[in-house]
């Protein structure tokens, strides 16, 4: 399986022009329903003017319900969209000379509240974490890189954890693929688990190949692998802390090694982690809090093979829900959704300090791409 997997890998690989970023665009999705208490208005394709650093819009679609994750496939340049409290996925091709976003439709996800997706390395097929549904739906790709309805919808088993409100059943949160491109992970909040799915060669197809438990009543929401370690953090939501996790690619196992509290020690209020990210060196790892409004830095030493807390920046606005590297990996992006502001932090490269650039502001920002 695993020399067929990286001849596909290498087969469908992005040519150097078409990496996720090199049109220069930024793609913001936002919550629309009064249900999420938002206001905006669905999604806006920036375009950032390399001189000024302004952000001009060329592009807004809306009537869109919560378009609340996004992904794009640089290869065939289609935008991928999630819905929150909705039950399909959205597709749109990226006008490569104006950035404008043309509609390829929609099809049935096979649960409702997509909260993510991952785009499979043979771009086959993508897997959307279905969170009301507890379940990933895996919907094959057109050849014009639309999407027809889903062929599979998983049920992640597993019983559920403690917390009376929020885990009531499987809360699938996050779809990553590994960097062998043979396994889907996916963090559940509900069952505390981090399911491990082995993904098909041959056909759009899942498998349910094991699972990391995390502590009870922890809620493991989202996932990043290590760039050059056989590692992966989860930032767990409920509990507010990060686990470092030993990878093994040759079996699909994933192994809790060691877990640290992202917030301060001080902080006596009602706060949840949202996202993660990790720096192209591997050396600083982020999260983001909301109550608290804050981002953790960590730092990752190899030789202790765990994290330490180095610091909190403040979000510069309410409840920092996503978090994204530019695709350089010298910003990070925070998209305050309450706030209505997007953050553009600088990463200081030497010691991974957070330093404002520039405040966008949006209405009820909830997820960013690039293209």
């Amino acid at each position: 399986m695993g020399g067929r997997n990286m001849e596909m890998n290498r087969t469908a690989a992005a040519p150097a022009e078409k990496t996720a970023g090199s049109r220069g665009l930024v793609i913001v999705g936002s919550f629309t329903t009064p249900e999420r208490k938002a206001r905006g208005k669905g999604i806006d394709v920036y375009r950032i003017d390399p001189r000024s650093l302004a952000w001009d819009v060329v592009d807004h679609v809306g009537d869109l319900v919560n378009p609340s994750y996004l992904i794009t496939d640089p290869v065939r340049e289609v935008l991928y969209v999630a819905h929150g409290d909705a039950e399909y996925v959205s597709a749109y091709q990226i006008e490569p000379l104006n950035g404008r976003l043309r509609p390829l439709g929609q099809a049935a996800a096979g649960g409702r509240n997509g909260v993510a997706i991952a785009l499979d390395p043979a771009h086959r097929f993508v897997c959307v974490a279905n969170y009301a549904g507890g379940s990933v739906g895996v919907l094959p790709i057109r050849p014009d890189g639309g999407l027809e309805d889903v062929v599979q919808c998983l049920a992640l088993p597993g019983p559920i954890g403690p917390h009376r409100g929020e885990q009531t059943m499987s809360h699938p949160h996050h779809t990553v693929i590994d960097p062998s491109g043979r396994f889907l992970l996916v963090p559940d909040k509900g069952l505390d688990r981090v399911h491990v799915l082995a993904l098909d060669p041959q056909q759009p197809k899942l498998t349910v190949a094991g699972c990391a438990v995390m502590r009870p009543g922890a809620g493991p929401r989202h996932l990043v692998f290590h760039p050059s370690l056989p590692r992966a953090f989860v930032v767990n939501e409920l509990d507010s802390t990060v686990a470092t996790c030993r990878w093994n690619a040759e079996t699909g196992t994933l192994t809790p090694l060691h877990v640290v509290p992202a917030l301060e020690p001080s902080f006596f209020g009602v706060s949840t982690a949202a996202e993660i990210v990790v720096t192209p060196c591997g050396r600083w790892v982020y999260v983001s809090n909301r109550g608290q409004d804050t981002v953790t830095q960590f730092k990752f030493d190899e030789s202790a093979d765990q994290l330490s807390v180095v610091g909190w920046t403040p979000s510069q606005g309410r409840e920092p829900r996503f978090m994204t590297l530019t695709p350089k990996g010298d910003c990070l992006l925070v998209a305050n959704e309450q706030g209505d502001t997007i953050v553009v932090f600088d990463i200081e490269p030497t010691k991974g300090r957070l330093l404002l650039r520039r405040v966008v502001s949006t209405a009820s920002p909830c997820t960013i791409a690039f293209a």
